[in-house]
């Protein structure tokens, strides 16, 4: 649930999907559905609905941040004023 209210979030917001970052052969529509499930975003809604507002959501990843992942977390944390550190393995 938590997952679908952030992709309303960033909607309301004028988030728009980076799909040309999306290397399979799919149409738009299934290229955005990809992108809203990254585990990236998976981690920051368990994380909204876990902690107490205002608290530091951290994540780590073992492999590289997309650039819309990069983007969405950035638009998360001004949306919901929370601090979100996320760090890759760079």
């Amino acid at each position: 649930m938590m997952l679908l209210e952030i992709n309303g979030w960033l909607k309301a917001h004028g988030y728009i999907p980076q799909t040309e970052i999306v290397s399979h052969d799919l149409g738009e529509r299934q290229k955005e559905q990809s992108l809203e499930v990254h585990s990236e975003k998976l981690a920051m809604a368990f994380g909204l609905i876990s902690t107490q507002p205002g608290t530091t959501i951290k994540i780590v990843r073992n492999l590289r941040v997309c650039l819309d992942c990069h983007a969405v977390t950035k638009l998360i944390s001004k949306i919901t004023g929370r601090k979100i550190v996320m760090r890759d393995c760079i």
